[in-house]
């Protein structure tokens, strides 16, 4: 199906502005500008700067003023240098936090390749250039990300020239800071851990929030022995279990006055797909606190393999005893560990080709773990309390290059030229969700997150979102985006033929193992 981008002006708009049930859809080219800081092409009306680009090649920039005009913030200066579209927001004063997806340097396989695997650092210069505006000069800005335990975060500052777009900003007088949220590196060798190495991690410190019986986990049928982020497994169950609900979260995030969430358009081994509410993993402050799976087959009431054959309960078994034993060494083996490991790929199959660890569209527990970390964000404070005044939240989603398949650090890139924004995670996740070809009913994060009680996340139903856009067929409500382009992602091969529009759930592949 053709696309029809509509000419666009300003007056053919008419939102009420920061509503949550807004979405803006702006499609552009597929490319990124490849010099740090990434300055505009042209010098709009409001750039509050002098430098530009010679060459137009940052078309990354445009697609991101365009997708705050779509939302009318501000849109009577539209095209005046008062435009200010930020400016109902976030207030001169203010603590800002941006969060965009840092997960990993590069693609897990392919070193040269990272464009489709983080937010790309020219959405996040745009977006500095608005929040600078309307702050006016006070207040104070931290781009922070909790990056997988693996990855080396100053391998992605250098890459992605993130320490050139600080610079830049403190020599134009703004307070701002770039966080590496994590406690620890893991450094791994073939798949094992063997050696850890402490970090500072976030400067203000973390705060512990127990949902309890508020958690969405209180419903839970499996058998909740979870699995987290590491070896140990005994220290998750004591964040989970006995009615407590337990997630530690860095001060950093949870003291912002606003937050402008900045994921990456992805697919997801474990949740489907990763958007704005998953990108808010990366602000925990203790990965072992998250459940990523339940350990055991369906018939040991476990989500971590898809059936329960014998080789399955074998494997669950052995990957067991063999993180017990890695937890007594301190968490870190040597050649033996990685002789076994390296067994273990040739009998049971790589994790890249085989479902396991929770890699599946049964996986009952990790879209759990992230609404309870949402509901954390919304619904209290830094000091651990509940919120006396909302958080001011704006989700913009790079999906200029997006990624697909194998999900979230091994995807391939799907080049789609769009950006998606809007005011609550939820129904932003929820178009996208549809515009990458999935049924948002069918992805128990989305689904699920439409439902909650206690601690909701949104305060309207999907028949209220309205999508604005310059792709005619996106420019409508969102009961009629079904008719509307889809962009065809792949899943995950743990998810295909399970969440894609237009097709009927069947069991997968032989070769996999189902």
């Amino acid at each position: 199906m053709a696309l029809l981008i509509l000419p666009y002006t300003v007056s053919n708009v008419a939102l009420t502005n920061m509503e949550s049930h807004y979405i803006s859809i702006w499609r552009g080219d597929s490319t990124y500008p490849k010099e740090a800081p990434f300055h505009p092409s042209e010098r709009y009306p409001e750039y509050p700067f002098q430098d530009v680009w010679s060459e137009p090649d940052n078309a990354a920039y445009s697609i991101v003023r365009n997708a705050l005009l779509l939302l009318a913030l501000d849109k009577s200066n539209f095209g005046q240098k008062a435009w200010n579209p930020l400016g109902e927001l976030i207030e001169p004063g203010d603590i800002v936090l941006l969060k965009p997806n840092l997960i990993r340097e590069s693609h897990s396989l392919r070193y040269d390749e990272w464009e489709q695997v983080i937010t790309h650092p020219s959405i996040i210069r745009t977006v500095l250039d608005y929040v600078f505006i309307a702050l006016k000069g006070k207040g104070r800005v931290t781009i922070a990300d909790g990056p997988q335990t693996d990855s080396d975060f100053d391998e992605i500052v250098r890459r992605t020239g993130l320490d050139k777009i600080v610079d830049y900003f403190r020599d134009k007088g703004l307070e701002i800071s770039l966080l590496d949220l994590r406690r620890h590196r893991w450094l791994n060798r073939n798949g094992v851990t063997y050696k850890r190495e402490a970090l500072p991690g976030d400067p203000r410190g973390y705060t512990t929030i127990d949902l309890g019986q508020n958690s969405e986990f209180k419903d839970y049928a499996l058998s909740g022995q979870f699995y987290g982020a590491d070896y140990d497994m005994e220290e998750t169950v004591k964040y989970h279990g006995k009615g407590r609900h337990i997630y530690v979260l860095c001060r950093s995030v949870m003291d912002a006055d606003v937050l402008i969430n900045l994921p990456k358009m992805k697919t997801h081994k474990k949740t489907g797909v990763t958007l704005s509410l998953k990108n808010m993993v990366g602000a925990n402050g203790y990965r072992n606190c998250l459940p990523h799976y339940t350990i055991g087959t369906p018939a040991e009431r476990g989500d971590e393999f898809s059936n329960s054959n014998l080789k399955n309960k074998v494997q669950s078994r052995g990957i067991v005893g063999i993180k017990k034993y890695l937890t007594t060494l301190g968490g870190c083996g040597g050649a033996l560990t990685r002789v076994l490991f390296k067994a273990g790929k040739v009998v049971f199959g790589d994790t890249s080709q085989v479902v396991r660890s929770g890699n599946w569209y049964g996986n009952d527990t990790a879209w759990r773990m992230v609404l309870d970390l949402n509901k954390c964000l919304f619904h209290f404070a830094g000091d651990g309390r509940p919120r006396t005044k909302p958080l001011r939240y704006m989700s913009l989603i790079d999906g200029i290059i997006a990624g697909e398949g194998d999900g979230p650090v091994a995807v391939d890139a799907k080049p789609c030229g769009i950006v998606i924004a809007g005011f609550n995670p939820v129904s932003v996740d929820t178009v996208c969700a549809e515009l990458m070809g999935f049924d948002y009913r069918k992805l128990r994060m989305l689904s699920q997150a439409w439902k909650i009680k206690d601690y909701p996340l949104v305060d309207h139903c999907p028949g209220d979102i309205v999508c604005k856009s310059n792709v005619q067929q996106c420019n409508t409500p969102f009961t009629c985006l079904e008719a509307g382009q889809r962009l065809g992602f792949r899943p995950h091969f743990g998810w295909v033929g399970h969440i894609e529009h237009g097709k009927a759930e069947r069991k997968l592949e032989v070769k996999y193992g189902l």
